[in-house]
Formats: structure tokens, sequence, C-alpha cells
């Protein structure tokens, strides 16, 4: 009991407030002890930030925005104090940021003959398998999904989890990953939640019958779990090694698109066109290169996909409902038909190295997509994703075993204000 009360007496609370260079507000930026992500918490509309936690005084805090450096501080800095004051912390840009990694250049003209293109790429793949290891490594990272629709955001969710990449299990050359979710919560506005909960329990579903209506706000309440299929699939986009092994020989799809301060960004372009035009894909892909030494810096993708449906798609009251729950309104869309989808993609990846081999830090990806229907209906949606390594294990990692994948996770619901 005594050594209860002394661990209780320790728990502080933690305050601030996060805004931009320009003093604006960053709402959805997530705090996070590094020892224990999942005391943390995010900002709400006005940047402001709260959470309690037993923390020593230098133990390290993580503030972070996609798009925008992480900062670390001391958990000091942000200790509630006598004087009430909020402290105020400003994010600066990523100076790596997605749609600016690539900055338009004239080519350089010897470089895009193919005979001296195929030279250059043999030379990044040599030292791409020289840096990237073959042995296994474990991540744990903290993943962050957040939505917006019209303008708005109205929810982030948040998980902290272990990865095992086994590249001796990897199939066609990719890597072998296993996902681990530990924790999750999902970060709501509280007027946005209320909001999503009467469009659940509203008017759009009462002519449902009882039992499909409970089948239903069951299944919206207990949906697949996303830490394997949004948390798991961001970390598995952008396999470089993999992807630049797949194009290397493709020469006539490949430019130097820019060379500046001993970096060179290699830029693959692919486009896929299929069912008369009525799919259309174009990747880019751009590897920033040290001018000397070969090593990949850093990679970005860049994908735009086009879908058109002729007759359009007449959707289930499932799939309405949860349309109507994305859009945020009253707006009935009962007789909605899916006609095209088109989306845009950008994904960037950071790297760290250690212990002579390169290893992930950082992924980011914003995806902007359009869901257009019958009547002029038209549903925006943008996802902005950040992933940040909190540690990585290079030594002794054995694999995951088959009930620590497959367990489900239990979602924490935090509203804030």
């Amino acid at each position: 009991m005594t050594k209860f009360l002394c661990i209780l007496a320790l728990v502080a609370t933690y305050i601030g407030r996060v805004v931009d260079q320009k003093g604006e507000p960053i709402p959805y930026a997530t705090v996070y002890p590094e020892i224990a992500p999942e005391w943390g918490t995010a900002t709400n509309n006005d940047g402001v930030f709260r959470f309690e936690a037993n923390l020593t005084n230098d133990s390290r805090v993580i503030v972070s925005y996609i798009g925008y450096e992480k900062l670390t501080l001391t958990a000091n800095q942000i200790k509630e104090g006598q004087s009430g004051e909020i402290p105020l912390l400003t994010l600066r840009e990523q100076p790596i940021a997605l749609q600016e990694t690539v900055v338009a250049a004239k080519p350089a003209k010897q470089r895009n003959k193919r005979k001296a293109m195929a030279a250059l790429l043999h030379a990044v793949y040599l030292k791409l398998e020289e840096e990237f290891p073959d042995n296994n490594s474990q991540y744990q990272i903290v993943s962050d999904v957040r939505m917006n629709s019209n303008g708005s955001a109205w929810g982030m969710e948040q998980m902290i989890a272990n990865i095992v990449v086994l590249p001796e299990q990897a199939k066609e050359g990719r890597d072998s990953v296993q996902f681990q979710g530990r924790y999750c919560k999902r970060f709501f506005d509280a007027q946005k939640r209320a909001q999503a909960d009467s469009i659940l329990a509203g008017e759009t579903i009462e002519r449902l019958e009882k039992g499909q209506k409970e089948k239903f706000i069951r299944k919206a309440a207990n949906a697949v779990d996303s830490g394997v299929v949004v948390h798991k699939a961001l970390f598995a986009l952008g396999n470089m090694r993999y992807d630049f092994e797949q194009s290397m020989g493709d020469t006539k799809h490949w430019k130097v698109s820019n060379e500046s301060e001993g970096e060179t960004v290699l830029t693959h372009t692919h486009k896929i066109s299929k069912y008369l035009g009525l799919f259309k894909m174009t990747f880019q892909r751009h590897y920033i290169v040290d001018s000397k030494t070969y090593a990949v810096r850093r990679f970005s993708e860049h994908a735009e996909v086009k879908v058109t449906i002729p007759f359009g798609i007449k959707l289930d009251k499932d799939q309405l409902q949860m349309l109507n729950l994305v859009n945020m309104n009253e707006q009935s869309i009962e007789k909605f038909r899916l006609k095209k989808l088109r989306a845009k993609v950008d994904l960037n990846t950071i790297y760290q190295r250690q212990d002579g081999h390169v290893y992930l830090q950082e992924k980011n990806m914003i995806m902007d997509a359009h869901i257009l229907g019958s009547k002029k209906v038209e549903i925006p949606i943008l996802i902005k994703a950040t992933q940040r390594v909190t540690g990585l294990q290079t030594m002794d990692v054995k694999p995951l075993k088959k009930n620590q994948i497959t367990r489900r996770l239990k979602r924490e619901i935090v509203e804030i204000y």
C-alpha cells in the first residue's frame, strides 16, 4: 500500500500548446514519452495537449506531426507549474517534404544515355546490397493515421507496435514482415465524436430491421483490426530495395531529375492502364543518392490512380452508412452509385544508420482521394499517416509467435477538447 501511494505521488500533469512557425495551432499532433508512448495524447483544435504520467524530469518527450521535424524535449519543460502558463512548442517544417524531395532541374545529358544510366543504376544497386542487411531486425514504432473530410480533421488512430522483419523468409525479394500491435488509441474531437454517433444511430439506418441495425452497429464498432489493415500496410509500403531491383533493367523509364549539393535524384516512372483505360495508375519513385558514394539517403514515391465505372456500382446499406460517417454531415446518399475514384498518394521514407547498415527511421504518407457518385455527389477524403521508429534491435531477433501476431487489440477511445 505504501509503495502504491509513493508511485501515485510521483504522477504529474504535463501540458503544452503546439504551433507551427507562423504561430498557427497544429491539431492532432501527437505527444508521448519516449519510454512509454501509451501514456501520450494528441493536441486539440487549439493545439493544446494535457496528459498525466509518472516521469523523471529528464525523461524524453516526443512531439510529432507529419510534414514537421519531430521535437524532442524533457518532461520538466512541459510539467504543469504554479504559474499556470502553458508552454508554447513550435514545430519546424520537415526539410525532406513529400512533394519537395525532387527539385526540377535540367537532367544531365550524358547520364540520360541508356548505357551510362545502366552503369549508374548498377553502382547504386551494389551499394544497396552492401548497406541493407539480410539479418532479422525488430522495430518499435508509433504509428499515427489521421483522417480529414471536407477540410476538417475528425479523428486519429495511434498504434504502438512491434515489427519483426525476416529477410530470409521473404518471397520474391520482399521482406517478410510480422506485425504485433501492442496498444491502440482513437482520438476524437468531442463534437465530431457526437456527430459520428448521431449518424450511426440516426434516421439513415432507421429503415433497417432491428436485427440488421444491431448487427451493423456492432460491425461498425468492431471493424477489421486496423493494426493489420492500415498500420502494417503503411510499414510494408515503399520496399525500396525490392522495387529498385525489379525496375533497374528498365533503363528507358529512368532519368536523373536533379543534381545538387552532392545529391543525385534518380527517378523511375511506371504507368499502368487496364480495361480499355478504365483503370489508370502512374508510379514515380525517387531515389535520393549521394553523388560520390551512391548510397541512398532518402526515398519518396508518388502515385496517381483513376478508376472509372461506366454504369456505377450501387453500394449496400452498410457501405452507404460508412460513407455517410466519413462525409460527416447530414446529407442523405441513399441512392448513391459509385462512378469514379481518384487518388494521389505521396510516400516519403527516411533512413538511419546503425552498425554500418541502413534501417528505417520514419515514414510519412499523404493520400488525397475523392469518391464520385451519381447526382454529382463527391466525398473528399484526406489521410495523413506517420510512422516513427522509437526502438531498433538488430541482434538476436527471433520471429514472433502466432498468438502475438493474431491477438486482436482493444482500442481506447479518447475524446480531446
